[in-house]
């Protein structure tokens, strides 16, 4: 069968991405009023607009799921396990090594300065920024992950109960390694976030994805839905995205704009992170396992992106909204984005790695 073509938004989604990007810290620096009263709309630090456009985003992804597909991934142990081990086991350990090898030492001298905590106590602020690094690499994706999976025609049914998953297992050990990663007694965890975020972000397009598709299968068959109503529903998905940069970027453009060289030092470290998860998961250990490059894809993805409003939200609560490590965590969203959709092109570049039976016959 041969496949669709793209549309205009997914042939040139780097570039508007990247001009959303740019747009939104425009927008942040010349009128910084319109952002700060967009980001005062918020719940336990959820930005209530923001949760408006990646419902749109979510919501788009889930009504396309058959859920029978995801009974089926969740009956196939050997992705899931793999995914928990790269995002548990390896990825924590992974960032505070590269993190700390980076911004403690080779460009120890490129950071200078102290800082004065939210609890009072004077740190240095590579120090802080380590921190921040931390706060992001403990935290992998719940919500953004579906959208990339879904773009490097992944499983989706895989992706959804990782999704799942990794929501319980943050709630279990995202207080515990980061206190002992951050070496912090008792670190504050922010369980309202993260239960809203997740909730809002995935629990309620999943409902709404679910039922909807039932009723309109019902009503109008799976041939109406699958030629009408996709169709007029696949921009809405990406378009929710581009609005969804402009508006967090508006909220953190005058800080990028203010802090250019920093961001690109602590930009290294977590891009090298990234890389490093993606490269391990993708061309290591799912080749290992053998898994096909509809499960090899999501399982790589979600371990290389994060969970990024729960790491500000953490980083903020703990150390401050003007600290070096809520800075860090915002560079990470600087950089996932264009990075994860070069990932995605990737994927989709090299899916034959994964026809075993022809690599072996060469």
């Amino acid at each position: 069968m041969p496949e669709k073509k793209l549309s205009i938004f997914e042939r040139y989604l780097t570039m508007w991405v990247l001009l959303c990007i740019a747009g939104g810290i425009f927008l942040g620096k010349i009128a910084p009023g319109v952002a700060t009263t967009l980001n005062d709309f918020s719940i336990y630090q959820v930005s209530i607009p923001i949760a408006v456009c990646l419902f749109f985003m979510m919501y788009p992804i889930m009504v396309k799921i058959d859920f029978s597909q995801v009974l089926r991934s969740a009956k196939t142990p050997k992705p899931v396990l793999l995914t928990l081990f790269i995002n548990w086991a390896i990825k924590p350990f992974s960032m505070f090594a590269i993190s700390y090898l980076f911004l403690g030492y080779l460009f120890r001298d490129l950071l200078p300065g102290t800082e004065i905590l939210a609890n009072g106590e004077e740190v240095e602020l590579w120090r802080s920024y380590i921190a921040g690094t931390i706060l992001l690499g403990i935290a992998p994706c719940t919500a953004m992950v579906l959208m990339w999976g879904h773009l490097s025609r992944g499983n989706d049914g895989l992706t959804l109960v990782m999704v799942a998953i990794n929501s319980l297992m943050m709630l279990l050990l995202y207080g515990p390694l980061g206190s002992l990663l951050l070496n912090v007694n008792a670190m504050p965890v922010p369980w309202q976030t993260m239960v809203l975020s997740v909730s809002i972000y995935v629990a309620l397009p999943l409902i709404a994805g679910y039922f909807s598709r039932q009723l309109m299968i019902k009503h109008k068959g799976l041939a109406w839905f699958n030629a009408k109503f996709l169709r007029w529903l696949t921009p809405v998905s990406i378009t929710a995205l581009l609005i969804t940069l402009i508006l967090l970027f508006s909220f953190k453009g005058a800080v990028i704009i203010e802090n250019p060289l920093t961001i690109l030092w602590i930009a290294i470290p977590l891009t090298i992170q990234t890389l490093f998860i993606f490269t391990l998961g993708y061309f290591v250990l799912s080749r290992w396992f053998k898994l096909s490059y509809q499960d090899a894809a999501p399982v790589s993805l979600i371990g290389a992106s994060n969970h990024f409003e729960v790491a500000i939200a953490t980083a903020v609560i703990i150390f401050g909204l003007s600290s070096g490590a809520a800075l860090a965590t915002v560079v990470g969203v600087l950089i996932e984005v264009p990075l994860m959709l070069m990932l995605v092109f990737l994927c989709k570049r090299t899916n034959y790695l994964f026809e075993y039976n022809r690599i072996d016959k060469d």
